[in-house]
């Protein structure tokens, strides 16, 4: 297996939207939350972790993600990816 393949991130199945919450669109705030999100071998999400911070936004951001589901992995353990999650207003 070539070293690029290996670590490429597993295929995302299912991507759930995260909801806006209220009090975030009353503030008017929008923007990017990075996560680290731990996908065990039968590709669901066990944990997340937030990289970038927007107050208002991050509960969402990992409610959203941690219903997403993933390719099984062909590795033994869980892989860590990170994941970058927009909020914008229209």
């Amino acid at each position: 297996i070539p070293a690029e393949r290996a670590r490429q991130a597993p295929l995302l199945l299912k991507h759930v939207e995260p909801e806006y919450p209220t009090v975030a669109v009353s503030a008017r705030v929008q923007g990017v939350v990075i996560l680290a999100a731990t996908i065990e071998p039968d590709g669901t999400v066990s944990k997340t972790r937030v990289i970038r911070s927007i107050a208002l936004l991050d509960q969402a951001a990992i409610d959203a993600v941690r219903q997403w589901v993933y390719e099984p992995t062909k590795q033994k353990g869980p892989v860590i990816v990170t994941v970058t999650v927009n909020f914008s207003l229209q």
